[in-house]
C-alpha cells in the first residue's frame, strides 16, 4: 500500500510518516515514542502494543520487502521472532518511505541471555532454507551511501572510505570455517528481546542474507572482546550455547575491523543531529586511526 510525495528524513518527519502510516493500516497512532534513529526510525506506539519501522530512504524498500517475507517464514518455522501486525498489506509506503508494524514486546528492553542467544542462533542457522532467495552478503554496501549522506569533514570520509577499500581487499582473502547459508545480518544482544511471558524474540529482521555463519557470530564476540560490553562468563554461555568460538578462527580480526567499520558509517549518519553522536563518532574515528582500545566505545 503506497502513498506518494518525498519529504526530508528526520526524527520529526519520521514521525508524520508513522502517523500518516497509522491511518493507513488502521492502527491507533496513540502514545508513539521513539526508540532510535538509524536505517530505520523506531517507535513504540500505542503504548508499546506495537513496535513500528520507518525506513529512513526508498531505497529500503527492497530490504523491507524481503524482512516481510522473512517474517512469514519465520512464523510458518514457529520460530520465536518478531511478528507482523494488522491486517493492511505491509509494508506501508508514505511519501517514498516503507514503514512496518510488528508485535510489542515487553517493556522497555528486557534482553536474552548470552546462553538463550547462541541456542536461538544456532537454531535458526539449522532452519531449512526459505523457498525465497536471499541476497548475498555484502559487508561495505551501505558505507557509500552513508558516507555520501553523512556530515562529517570530508578527511575522515575519505579516511573511512579508504579503509573500506582495504577492508574489502583483505575480505576477499578470508577462508571460513562454517558453511555458509541465511544469516540475520545483526544479531547482537539489542536485537534479542523477551516477550511478555519471559521468552525470548529475535528482532530486526530486514538484514537477512545468504552467506558465512562467521558474520552472524561476531558481534557477541566484540561485545566482549573489544568493548567489555559482555563479560567473559557472559561470551563462554554464549559459546556453548552456539557450539563454536569465532575468536578462534583465523580471519577473526578482518571480520572485527569490518564490524567496527560499519558501526562507525551507521552512527554517522546521525552527526549533526545528535550531539552525543557528533562526540561517538568523533572519539570512534580517532581509535580507528590510532589503532587504540575500543573500550570507551559507547552503545549507541
Amino acid at each position: 500500500m503506497t502513498t506518494t510525495e518525498r519529504t526530508e528524513f528526520n526524527a520529526d518527519a519520521a514521525g508524520a510518516i508513522l502517523r500518516k502510516a497509522c491511518e493507513v493500516a488502521d492502527v491507533d497512532p496513540d502514545g508513539i515514542e521513539m526508540l532510535r534513529f538509524g536505517d530505520h526510525a523506531v517507535f513504540r506506539v500505542d503504548g508499546g502494543r506495537i513496535v513500528s519501522r520507518v525506513g529512513r530512504s526508498p531505497d529500503r524498500l527492497t530490504s523491507v520487502r524481503r524482512e516481510v517475507a522473512v517474517a512469514e517464514w519465520l512464523a510458518t518455522e514457529e520460530y520465536p521472532a518478531a511478528r507482523l501486525v494488522t491486517a493492511a498489506k505491509q509494508p506501508v509506503v508514505i511519501q517514498g518511505h516503507p514503514v512496518t508494524f510488528w508485535e510489542g514486546l515487553a517493556d522497555g528492553d528486557t534482553y536474552a541471555s548470552t546462553g538463550e542467544m547462541g541456542v536461538l542462533l544456532r537454531r535458526l542457522h539449522e532452519l531449512k532454507p526459505p523457498t525465497f532467495s536471499l541476497p548475498p552478503l555484502q559487508p561495505f554496501d551501505k558505507v557509500g551511501r552513508r558516507l555520501k549522506r553523512a556530515a562529517i569533514p570530508d578527511a575522515t570520509r575519505a579516511f573511512l572510505l579508504a579503509m573500506a577499500d582495504d577492508l574489502a581487499e583483505e575480505y576477499g582473502r578470508l577462508r571460513f570455517a562454517l558453511p555458509a547459508g541465511h544469516l540475520h545480518g545483526d544479531f547482537n544482544v539489542g536485537n534479542v528481546l523477551r516477550d511478555e511471558v519471559g521468552h525470548p524474540k529475535v528482532i530486526d529482521l530486514d538484514g537477512f542474507v545468504s552467506g558465512p555463519r562467521e558474520w552472524d557470530l561476531m558481534q557477541t564476540a566484540m561485545y566482549y572482546d573489544s568493548f567489555g560490553w559482555h563479560t567473559e562468563a557472559e561470551y563462554a554461555d554464549f559459546v556453548t550455547g552456539y557450539g563454536f568460538d569465532v575468536r578462534e578462527w583465523p580471519g577473526y580480526a578482518v571480520l572485527r575491523s569490518i564490524r567496527e567499520l560499519l558501526m562507525v558509517t551507521w552512527l554517522s549518519q546521525n552527526v549533526g543531529t545528535n550531539p552525543r553522536a557528533d562526540e561517538e563518532v568523533e572519539k570512534r574515528v580517532q581509535t580507528l586511526r590510532s589503532g587504540g582500545s575500543r573500550r570507551d566505545w559507547a552503545p549507541f
